[in-house]
């Protein structure tokens, strides 16, 4: 019988690399919602501490070459990001604060079948993000949702 042994890989997301058509576009789409860019006025590449996780901006041709595939563009990439935040009214501020910014809301906020309350903008990539508030997963000291036990 063979022991087992730990994951190869971490139990933690360390970077989202979003493939974009121009990075000072959507650096500057990114700073206006308040993200924090790491110093450095290089217009290839734009990454953001997400507490612990790290959001990089990087051209959608190079990523694609970067990772030996063909740069083809699809209507729904199959992948969004979220935030979850402590309240209906909160991701109500949320979304406002976005549209103000520039995103496009795609569906906006509202009470979902699974008994929370969601909705989704996309940045000026067409990138999804989810913005929700789930009552069955309460919020750490750091805003991070945690798992019912």
């Amino acid at each position: 019988m063979t022991e087992p042994t730990a994951p190869p890989l971490p139990q933690h997301l360390s970077l989202i690399t979003l493939g974009v058509a121009d990075v000072a576009v959507s650096r500057a789409f990114y700073e206006g919602l308040g993200f924090k860019a790491a110093p450095g006025a290089e217009t290839s590449v734009a990454f953001f501490d997400m507490s612990g996780t790290i959001l990089a901006l990087f051209g959608r041709a190079a990523l694609a070459d970067d990772a030996g595939v063909a740069d083809a563009e699809t209507v729904f990439r199959g992948v969004s990001c979220a935030f979850n935040l402590a309240s209906e009214a909160a991701v109500d501020a949320a979304f406002a604060f976005v549209a103000r910014q520039g995103g496009r809301i795609v569906k906006p906020p509202h009470k979902v079948f699974w008994g929370g309350y969601s909705g989704y903008f996309a940045d000026p990539d067409g990138h999804l993000w989810e913005i929700a508030h789930n009552p069955f997963w309460p919020l750490d000291a750091h805003g991070r949702p945690q798992l019912p036990k």
